[in-house]
């Protein structure tokens, strides 16, 4: 809707909040991008608009390269989860299988254990026997 602004002639439109705040961002991108970059040459120093102009380029390049190294970074990452997924669960199931096999090493293990502990108390007894014989 049309509005008559006080200090205008004209009827001008109201712009809406966004377009607003994104007038704002730019002109103070703009006023940022102009306060940090020194003059490059007497040229572009004696043209304003020239300068605001190659400003404004080089940003529009800055962004694009880093919305191609974002890009980039990003396909990276679905590749990972994509393919990182299917590692983990290869290495989930490897381990689960080993689990079983584990196991019945260490019964096995254990029951050898046991049969070597006794055969240590038999021989442990033999000796002393054999030590009393010797003593007669």
């Amino acid at each position: 809707r049309a509005q008559l602004r006080p200090g205008f002639r004209c009827i001008e439109a109201v712009p809406s909040a966004s377009a607003a705040i994104f007038a704002m961002r730019s002109s103070i991108v703009l006023l940022v991008a102009l306060c940090v970059t020194p003059a490059a040459s007497v040229a572009t120093a004696a043209n304003p608009i020239r300068k605001v102009v190659n400003l404004l380029q080089q940003m529009q390049q800055k962004v694009i390269e880093e919305g191609e190294k974002e890009k980039g970074l990003y396909e990276k990452y679905q590749c990972w989860c994509k393919t990182g997924s299917k590692d983990l669960a290869a290495s989930i199931n490897s381990a689960e299988g080993k689990i079983g096999e584990l196991t019945s090493d260490i019964k096995e293990s254990e029951e050898d254990k046991a049969k070597t502990e006794e055969e240590v108390k038999q021989h442990q007894a033999d000796r002393d026997e054999a030590i009393k014989a010797m003593a007669e």
